[in-house]
């Protein structure tokens, strides 16, 4: 199968380190993925402003990109779910829906790739730390992905997993939210590092670099001493460990 890696900006612009943890797990188990240099942004910061027209140029971009991939993987349960939303971009140009629905149905966030797609669930890590999980919004609400990257963490060996206060709450991000509501963004990211320095982890970790850079950001601001990881780097660092 052919599998191509969804770098996102964020992940490809500023957290490398991100792809290429996931490209080395997945390596792991004979699957090399191929980044086609055609991706560009999902169209994800276009389309919650309203600037359809713009967002719907970028979708054209990735439907290209990807159009020959059997699966695409991404870091980030954000952008996966933008490609959800590329119907309703789409809905005034019934020829697209058909390469959108296969691209759609072919999009998968990490962890769920690799315990839904590869049923894998124990990856052979280990990471002697202290550690607490943020369920970023979209990946949890609206793709449904809850299970999957608590299963991939409950079998890393030494990792002692501690539940976060007040998960579920919104970490204040939320894209373009977080640069038109600053005030009312902050007051919800310091709510969420409370929430981690509570749980006296030693490790924030999560699904999207998004969330996790705006708490990192806070955490870092109050000089507070949590490592914050992307499971995909946790579980690359615990590998390379074992």
């Amino acid at each position: 199968m052919k599998v191509s890696l969804f770098a996102t900006c964020l992940s490809d612009a500023l957290f490398p380190r991100v792809n290429e943890a996931m490209v080395r797990i997945l390596a792991r188990y004979g699957i090399v993925p191929d980044m086609p240099d055609a991706q560009t942004c999902c169209g994800q910061p276009a389309f919650n402003s309203g600037y359809f027209a713009e967002a719907k140029r970028a979708a054209k971009t990735l439907l290209a990109a990807f159009a020959d991939s059997d699966f695409v993987v991404s870091p980030s349960g954000s952008c996966t779910y933008m490609v959800h939303h590329y119907e309703t971009l789409f809905r005034d140009e019934p020829e697209w829906l058909d390469e959108v629905r296969r691209l759609k149905e072919k999009t998968w966030e990490f962890s769920s790739f690799l315990v839904n797609v590869l049923d894998i669930r124990d990856v052979g890590a280990t990471f002697p730390a202290r550690v607490t999980y943020h369920p970023s919004c979209h990946g949890s609400r609206l793709l449904g992905i809850r299970e999957e990257p608590l299963a991939l963490l409950s079998n890393v060996k030494g990792l002692q997993l501690v539940p976060l206060p007040m998960a579920e709450d919104c970490c204040g991000f939320g894209g373009t939210f977080a640069v038109k509501m600053g005030d009312i963004s902050t007051a919800m990211v310091g709510e969420k590092a409370d929430h981690v320095l509570e749980t006296e982890a030693e490790v924030l970790v999560g699904l999207d670099m998004g969330c996790l850079m705006n708490i990192a950001g806070h955490l870092r601001h109050r000089g507070a001493p949590v490592r914050v990881m992307h499971l995909a780097e946790l579980l690359d660092e615990g590998v390379r460990r074992a």
